[in-house]
């Protein structure tokens, strides 16, 4: 009796250890090429494509490591024969089985994105929550986990905390993997930023005498500041003749930033918020960017206009753009026409309503 429990004992564990033996085999099958890659590229399935003609071109394309290894997986998953034919997009973080099933499935989808110039990790995360492509909560822990994302040398001088990221979600049109989780969406965005950041401007950057990280928080302020492209690279020559005269920066939009709001003239009481990012109470820049700056304001930080202005104030035109000054007394001249003309148009706007 002892010898039979023995015996069946041992086939017992005989199976459980094929059992897990086939399912690590499984899984090591079916691992994605790069989970971290969710730049979608497009592969078209012929009508009457067998799965070897489909493993050749997701294969071609840069989406599977092996052929053999999506053959075997779709043979295990029984998709052979179920494939439709259409032009799909696929990235290098999907596993054999999710671009199986899509491919059998027919629906030609991707799912894509844009995040506009001027943007908050706050307001990219409610941007994907709206368009169902990630969950809010989730994508800012995700943003703070500063770990997940070391390998970016450019995060290297990024402020620490839960603004890790912010400025480096580079603004664009994105197209990410169907099912994308919230890290990799921010490594899509990061790996942007590090394109657009080319060697070029990273010699400039030192030329300047400021970190890559001082030159992204300076075009985050000018992001905010501008609203007309000229406008840019001379509200640059501002904040870069402020800094080298020791004058606080008073930009109105680090105060916003803390606001979280952007009020059009900011209250005495505003300007004494205590914040590491209020540039009317501390000198130098602020603790870090203060929002997503495009490439435009990247560009005006490395290359700003050589001028005297030591200040600026948006113009009583009202169409954006700013007048700029070497004395406070003009800019105080500047700054009461502003005033003078959104008074008026805002009572203005209270008699047509």
């Amino acid at each position: 009796m002892k010898k039979a429990i023995k015996k069946a004992l041992i086939v017992l564990a005989v199976i459980f250890g094929l059992i897990i033996g086939s399912s690590a085999v499984l899984l090591n099958l079916n691992k994605p090429l790069d989970r971290n890659n969710t730049a979608l590229v497009d592969v078209t399935v012929e009508e009457g494509d067998s799965t070897d003609d489909i493993a050749q071109a997701l294969l071609d394309a840069g989406v599977i490591k092996s052929t053999t290894k999506y053959k075997i997986c779709s043979k295990i998953w029984k998709y052979d024969s179920n494939y439709k034919a259409g032009v799909y997009s696929f990235s290098p973080s999907m596993r054999c089985s999710d671009i199986a099933k899509i491919i059998v499935s027919g629906k030609e989808t991707s799912n894509s994105f844009t995040v506009p110039e001027g943007s908050t990790i706050e307001q990219i995360a409610d941007l994907l929550a709206k368009d169902g492509l990630a969950d809010k909560k989730k994508f800012l822990k995700a943003a703070q986990d500063s770990s997940a994302y070391s390998s970016f040398e450019f995060l290297k001088d990024a402020q620490s905390g839960k603004n890790h990221l912010e400025g480096y979600l580079f603004p664009n049109t994105y197209q990410v993997a169907p099912g994308a989780d919230e890290q990799q969406i921010i490594t899509t965005m990061l790996n942007q930023f590090d394109t657009v950041f080319t060697d070029e401007y990273k010699a400039r950057a030192k030329k300047l005498g400021y970190s890559e990280n001082d030159i992204i928080i300076v075009a985050s302020i000018i992001e905010k500041e501008a609203q007309v492209d000229s406008d840019r690279a001379k509200i640059a020559s501002v904040i870069y003749n402020r800094l080298d005269d020791g004058m606080k920066l008073q930009m109105c939009s680090t105060v916003q930033y803390i606001l979280g709001e952007a009020k059009p003239v900011l209250s005495v009481e505003d300007t004494k918020i205590k914040s590491p990012y209020n540039t009317y109470l501390h000198a130098g820049l602020p603790k870090g960017p203060i929002c997503s700056p495009g490439q435009a304001s990247i560009k005006a930080a490395l290359y700003p206009a050589k001028t005297d202005y030591m200040y600026f104030v948006v113009s009583d035109k009202l169409d954006g753009s700013h007048k700029f000054s070497k004395t406070y007394a003009k800019f105080e001249k500047d700054s009461a026409a502003y005033e003078k003309a959104l008074a008026k148009q805002e009572k203005s706007k209270g008699s047509n309503s």
